[in-house]
């Protein structure tokens, strides 16, 4: 047990690290914008411009997920989570990552790996014209992201198994959200 509870906490190192890190993705975001704006104000135009917007935004969401699930920030339908017990709530999120997130994780990495491998062969660019190259690297961005939150999908597992099975009825707790530090 006390490996598993060290694998957990390496994860959530990890997706804790990259997390922050990919939060100042937003600020190079909101410049990106702005630059476009001014670009627009003066009658110009950039199509690698919008492109780099979209592809920042997907590096966010995707490689920002895992850290997301890690504080319990990701999207949930709260009709009767909230009044369960720590015990329902544990099984709940042990059985929820066995049976939906991780196949989710393994199937929609596998089929990006297929997509993003295929728009490397053919070296896949931007149908428009002053479009970015290398589309490929954008379409790796699914796999890895998908692979940071399958990780962080395990080390919920391990924390929702460990809860479940012990014999207190707390859950074992975790870091607070950076947001409720500040």
């Amino acid at each position: 047990m006390e490996l598993l509870k060290k694998i957990a906490h390496s994860i959530d190192r990890l997706n804790d690290g990259l997390g922050r890190t990919v939060a100042w993705l937003t600020t190079l975001l909101v410049l990106l914008v702005c630059a476009e704006v001014v670009l627009n104000l003066c009658g110009r135009s950039a199509n690698w411009l919008t492109e780099l917007e979209w592809h920042v935004f997907a590096l966010i969401f995707l490689l920002g997920a895992g850290y997301a699930l890690r504080h319990d920030r990701h999207v949930r339908v709260d009709l009767f989570y909230n009044r369960f017990s720590q015990k329902d709530k544990a099984l709940t999120d042990l059985l929820g990552s066995l049976l939906f997130l991780i196949p989710w994780c393994i199937t929609v990495g596998y089929f990006s790996f297929l997509y993003a491998k295929k728009a490397w062969h053919i070296n896949e660019h931007s149908p428009d014209p002053g479009g970015l190259p290398a589309r490929y690297i954008i379409k790796f961005a699914i796999v890895i992201g998908m692979l940071l939150l399958l990780l962080q999908a395990v080390s919920h597992t391990i924390r929702a198994g460990k809860a479940y099975w012990s014999k207190s009825t707390t859950i074992e707790p975790q870091l607070p959200h950076p947001k409720d530090i500040l």
